[in-house]
This record gives C-alpha cells, sequence and structure tokens, in this order.
C-alpha cells in the first residue's frame, strides 16, 4: 500500500534492529580460498608481502571443525573475461581509463583511474578468477559448501566495476545478497577469514561493521598482498572497532 511499509520489510527492519538483543549467532566469512590466489595468478607468495596463501586452508578447516559458528559462508571472485581490472583488459578500457602513466607502460599493482561508469580508482591486477575456471575454484582440500545450508557469494560479476567487498562493488552501487541472508539467519556476529587480508578480507570487514556486525578478522587464518597495505588496514580496523583475533582465541585447547 503507498506510504505503507510492507509487513515483509517490517519484519526485516525489525529484525535488523533487535537482532542482537535476542542472542548471539556467529558467521564465518570464507573470503576468496581460491586457486588463482594461491598458486595460480595471482598467488600471493609472489606478491610484495611473500606470503603463502596455502597456509589459510587447514586453518579454516579446523575453525569450520570447532563448530563455534552457527553459519558458514563462502565467497568468491567471479569475474568475466571482459573485467576491468584486469591488464590485459586495459586497452579495451581506453574510453574510461585515465592513467598518469602511459597505457603502455602499465604494470600489475599500478593504479588507474575509471571514468565510466562513474570515477573510480583501479589496482591492475593479472587475469585472476575467471568465471568458471580452474583458478575461480576453491582450494581442493578446503572444506566444501553444504549448498543446502551455507551461503555461497559470488562477487565481481560486472565488467565495468570491481567488487573486494563481499556485500558491495567497490563503487557500493550493487549489493550482494550476503546481507539479506545473514540477516534472516539472525547473525549478529561475522568473523572474517581467507585472501587477501588488506583486499577483500578488509573491504568485507569494513562493510560488515558499517552493516551493524560485531566484526572480527582472525589474522592468523588470512594472508595479505603487501606489508604496508596490511598495517594501513589494521589502522583502519581499530578505528572501527573490528576486533583482530587468532586462532587460539577462537579454539580453546
Amino acid at each position: 500500500v503507498h506510504g505503507k511499509l510492507k509487513e515483509e520489510n517490517f519484519v526485516t527492519v525489525f529484525q535488523y534492529w533487535t537482532r542482537k538483543c535476542v542472542s548471539t549467532l556467529k558467521a564465518l566469512i570464507i573470503v576468496d580460498v581460491q586457486n588463482d590466489f594461491i598458486s595460480g595468478s595471482l598467488r600471493l607468495d609472489r606478491c610484495p608481502a611473500k606470503e603463502d596463501a596455502e597456509e589459510v586452508v587447514p586453518v579454516i578447516n579446523q575453525l569450520i571443525q570447532d563448530g563455534s559458528f552457527g553459519v558458514l559462508a563462502y565467497t568468491h571472485d567471479w569475474h568475466p573475461a571482459d573485467h576491468c581490472s584486469y591488464l590485459s583488459n586495459i586497452k579495451h578500457h581506453l574510453t574510461s581509463v585515465y592513467s598518469s602513466v602511459n597505457i603502455e607502460e602499465l604494470n600489475v599493482f599500478d593504479i588507474v583511474t575509471l571514468t565510466k561508469p562513474f570515477e573510480l580508482k583501479q589496482v591492475m591486477w593479472p587475469d585472476h578468477c575467471l568465471q568458471n575456471s580452474w583458478g575461480a575454484e576453491l582450494h581442493k582440500d578446503l572444506r566444501k559448501p553444504d549448498v543446502d545450508n551455507d551461503i555461497v557469494v559470488y562477487k565481481g560479476q560486472s565488467s565495468d566495476v570491481d567488487s573486494y567487498s563481499a556485500f558491495f562493488d567497490n563503487g557500493k552501487c550493487h549489493q550482494t545478497d550476503l546481507f539479506l541472508k545473514l540477516l534472516k539467519r539472525g547473525v549478529t556476529d561475522a568473523y572474517m577469514v581467507g585472501l587477501a587480508f588488506d583486499v577483500c578480507v578488509a573491504y568485507s570487514a569494513i562493510d560488515a561493521a558499517h552493516l551493524g556486525f560485531n566484526t572480527v578478522v582472525i589474522e592468523d587464518a588470512c594472508r595479505g598482498v603487501a606489508l604496508k597495505s596490511k598495517e594501513e588496514m589494521k589502522r583502519k580496523f581499530a578505528e572501527l572497532d573490528i576486533e583482530l583475533s587468532q586462532i587460539s582465541d577462537i579454539i580453546k585447547s
């Protein structure tokens, strides 16, 4: 009815504002534990921090098996072939890119400014996590999602806008269904693990905090791209009361 809040929307809003008053429910959000970040085209041990991303797999499995989390959510970077973050595609986006560096001289990790569909800074990455490719698959040893119970999120599917966060694209124009799915299950606390600490894990944690979740990043269940950006993200976490934790804080011997 015009001018009135529909009952289903009222229930959703009510759930959002009262969920922390009813009970605590923890979700483990497993971010982008995919082949390309571990042993593929964007493997973290070849990034500036030189961290071994495969080390997070048994740690995350241990967290899952511990049973401390009522909800499990898995995210995937899931890019089309013409994605704007791929350095190999830069010439296809010439009409929508501004760079102080000659386009021909751009390298991986350089930053350009996309001007279409709106102005947004974009890091240039190698091709990675192409939809339906081996590189986009979860690591073979990671405990796989239960399709009947666990939440699965695919992000970065737009050609023109990247998506680091599990909740929104980088321009905050489009939202995944993760927030609503967590809300419907009554999740109050979001625990972040996965890859990479200073990119998709960090952006997801920041958005989770802004959305009202008690947010924790389990540091030794993550690996990062660069030491400098990891420290920058830790400062942001502190500003937003995002807790940095270790697996030993979660699983008590």
